[in-house]
């Protein structure tokens, strides 16, 4: 099973504490009641990610919906695999992961968003950073 980064637990309580604000200021929504709880035991470790099979039926599922609201594939329309380049200038993937896209799991396309925001050389985020910004979660895949 793939790794769900500290960032992407993060994210997704940002996501549901904004989603469903506190009635009273203190008292969290159960989804992120369900994410606190991993997010927490990542940070009492130091450790960077918890296995998705780890998280319980009510953290897996606030995270997949918190999922849902991202873009699934980093594409920008320029595929530079296609030309043979083994990744692509465009988006960063690999050409393997260009092909397996549809078969990777939620928390393996996140690992390789991690992947190629870290590196930041892909073409999404310099020279064509304004066709990411439109990107939203019904795109291209």
């Amino acid at each position: 099973m793939a790794g769900i980064h500290i960032s992407d637990l993060e994210s997704a309580i940002n996501w549901w504490r904004e989603r469903s604000p506190s009635p009273d200021g203190v008292t969290a929504c159960p989804e992120v009641l369900a994410l606190g709880e991993p997010y927490a035991l990542l940070v009492y470790r130091q450790a960077r990610e918890v296995d998705e099979a780890a998280l319980s039926p009510a953290a897996l599922a606030a995270w997949l919906a918190w999922y849902d609201s991202t873009p699934d594939a980093p594409c920008i329309a320029i595929c530079s695999t296609a030309q043979g380049d083994a990744v692509c200038k465009g988006c960063g993937r690999t050409e393997d992961e260009v092909q397996n896209w549809p078969v990777l799991s939620p928390a393996e396309k996140r690992q390789v968003w991690q992947r190629i925001t870290l590196e930041g050389t892909a073409w999404r985020f310099n020279r064509y950073a304004e066709r990411a910004r439109g990107a939203g979660p019904a795109d291209a895949r």
